[in-house]
């Protein structure tokens, strides 16, 4: 990015679905344009899901509330992951929900603000640290917290549609709207209580496909890419 540009956030937070993991190349493509965001002077924090591992609503035959547990901590493997990998080019911190004692602290918001304040790249995991509470409602609440100027969440479509669009070929794509139309439309590309509370705090949410390259950075540029809820 041009020292001359000015990107269109001071700070943003980024969720990655846990399918992500899976796929290491896309993951050196992602962590590619962490670096030009860091380089932008732009603070980022970043949301593990953990759906490539397990996903707790998904866990047949297990009570819920431990499936959930079991979900949170998929989410850390995948931020230990993470944090290594950025650690090799960046000052990176990863915190959890759920604190695992030798391995990763514990998160508050105190120590996420002052992590970021330090310029230091911030890797959460453990979901929101209780169960029933997807990893996007977590990403809506630590961007809250943390003082985002907007969430980013990746994508494996190119943004918010009228219906599914591999089922409906006509289906359309929504380049802006707002949150009541999301919500009202039941648009599931988040689910409700991460829109409700991004709705209340006025956060800005750039839904995209997380394989578009450049995509990342693009939106910080303040490119047009994907579909933006405000």
């Amino acid at each position: 990015m041009s020292s001359r540009s000015r990107p269109r956030y001071n700070r943003v937070l980024l969720k990655l679905s846990g399918e992500v993991f899976a796929e290491p190349g896309l993951l050196d493509k992602i962590i590619a344009q962490v670096l030009g965001v860091r380089r932008a002077g732009v603070g980022l924090a970043l949301v593990c899901g953990g759906g490539n591992i397990l996903r707790g609503r998904d866990a047949a035959g297990m009570d819920r509330v431990r499936a959930d547990i079991a979900g949170m901590l998929a989410t850390v493997v995948n931020g230990v992951q993470l944090a290594d990998r950025l650690g090799k080019k960046l000052e990176v911190t990863h915190l959890t929900a759920r604190p695992v004692e030798g391995f990763v602290a514990g998160y508050s918001v105190e120590r996420g603000r002052a992590e970021l304040a330090a310029g230091r790249v911030l890797v959460l995991s453990g979901g929101t640290g209780n169960p029933f509470f997807s990893t996007d409602s977590a990403a809506a609440l630590r961007a809250a917290e943390l003082e985002c100027a907007a969430l980013l969440k990746g994508t494996n479509v190119a943004g918010v549609y009228s219906a599914d669009p591999k089922r409906n070929p006509e289906a359309r794509l929504y380049r802006r709207l707002d949150y009541d139309r999301a919500l009202a439309e039941n648009l599931k590309v988040m689910d409700a209580a991460a829109f409700a509370l991004c709705r209340e705090r006025r956060l800005p949410v750039h839904i995209f496909d997380i394989r578009e390259p450049g995509a990342i950075i693009g939106i910080i540029k303040g490119k047009p890419t994907g579909s933006l809820v405000c």
